[in-house]
């Protein structure tokens, strides 16, 4: 899909590597004014890198989403926005009967990105945006299902999807619309390690764990991340100024919901 948005003003979280850079990379290609925003030092490469690709300046910016005061400084400087993607999160294992500490530790960190950081993103993003901006999210098709030993990457999802609806409504009169993507089964870091995490614990190797997951898609194959870059350009263009409050899953046929 091809997108123009030459002096639009974007900010993509969690876009250091995996889905956020290549929706970063495409909105870049499409002539955005860009800023990237990710909690390691890995970020200002990321955004230099964008930049020579591109031939076109990004900026970056550093900031745990979960640190209100982090986010308000970070974003505050910004002077307008006209789309924001919400990206950012963490996606780790947390058994229920898993004992000790750490996965409970695990689950209130995988809540305070996941929802909380991107409720302070969008806090503070709002008061920059006029009538005609995007929000979009990143949600998961987990976020439409679940599966076992992931609860607090499923809750979170699940959550989003709410947090986006509920603010559909909310912003609507603004002109503003409010979407989420759901994408399936990507060739990242963080769905790589769960893949390895789940295959562990069912006592499988990875490839026979993913070929099955494969199997359950309508259209076979594992995704890159620049496949899943057009929905959230769509869903930030002009083309969808009638679509808000809708979680398009982007998942080769997984979840048909």
């Amino acid at each position: 899909m091809t997108q123009d948005f030459t002096d639009k003003s974007v900010l993509v979280t969690g876009a250091s590597r995996g889905i956020g850079y290549g929706i970063a990379e495409a909105f870049a290609k499409s002539g955005a004014d860009l800023t990237v925003l990710a909690e390691g030092s890995d970020i200002a490469e990321a955004a230099e890198t964008l930049s020579k690709d591109c031939g076109r300046p990004v900026s970056a910016l550093q900031c745990d989403i979960a640190d209100r005061a982090a986010v308000a400084d970070a974003i505050g400087g910004l002077q307008r926005l006209d789309v924001v993607i919400n990206n950012a999160g963490l996606e780790l294992i947390t058994p229920l009967l898993e004992p000790g500490p750490e996965t409970e530790a695990t689950f209130r960190r995988i809540i305070e990105i996941n929802v909380v950081g991107s409720y302070y993103v969008t806090r503070e993003a709002v008061p920059k945006m006029q009538a005609g901006g995007r929000i979009v999210f990143t949600a998961s098709v987990w976020g439409k299902s679940a599966v076992a030993e992931f609860s607090a990457y499923c809750a979170s999802k699940h959550a989003v999807i709410g947090f986006m609806r509920s603010m559909a409504h909310e912003l609507a009169p603004r002109g503003i619309t409010v979407n989420a993507v759901c994408p399936g089964w990507v060739r990242t870091e963080a769905s790589m390690r769960s893949l390895t995490a789940m295959a562990k614990r069912a006592g499988r190797t990875e490839d026979d764990l993913l070929e099955e997951i494969m199997s359950a898609q309508a259209i076979g194959g594992l995704m890159e991340p620049p496949d899943v870059a057009s929905p959230y350009l769509y869903l930030a263009s002009d083309a969808a100024a009638n679509v808000t409050g809708q979680a398009l899953s982007v998942d080769r046929g997984e979840v048909m919901a």
